[in-house]
């Protein structure tokens, strides 16, 4: 599995600096605007979400902002909602964001908070700690 985290987009190649910068760009203004709450839509009002992550096209024309609820909340209802909310946040992104195009706004949940607890749930496994010889003295063997 590719690491979101990487400098490269999902067609393996390099994101170039411009891109890199546009992203988070367009995440500090994104992260101002929920922050700020000035919505009609009574669903985005009290909406606290992190924006973690804005993937940017090699043209800039489009924009992909990755979400995740504080709180744990739903995050389906807030990709949901900021969906039906892009184009209202394109507009607003476009008078922040110094850009010739404003970009197309999508928003997709932020997975890998869950990846990364996965990963240390199964690294701290009794079994695994045994295998990789990190086990603690007090854990019992388990097969």
């Amino acid at each position: 599995m590719s690491s979101r985290r990487s400098h490269q987009s999902d067609a393996g190649h390099e994101r170039s600096q411009r891109q890199l910068r546009v992203g988070e760009e367009i995440r500090h203004a994104l992260a101002e605007l929920l922050a700020r709450g000035d919505f009609r839509d009574p669903e985005l009002v009290g909406l606290k979400v992190t924006v973690t992550e804005v993937r940017v096209s090699p043209d800039l024309r489009n924009a992909t902002a990755f979400v995740t609820p504080l709180g744990g909340g739903d995050v389906a209802a807030a990709v949901t909602a900021l969906k039906r909310a892009a184009p209202f946040l394109r507009g607003q992104v476009a008078h922040v964001v110094n850009l010739k195009y404003a970009p197309t706004l999508s928003f997709e949940p932020d997975t890998s908070f869950d990846y990364a607890a996965r990963i240390d749930r199964a690294l701290h496994d009794p079994r695994v700690a045994r295998d990789l010889g990190t086990a603690r003295p007090d854990a019992a063997d388990e097969d």
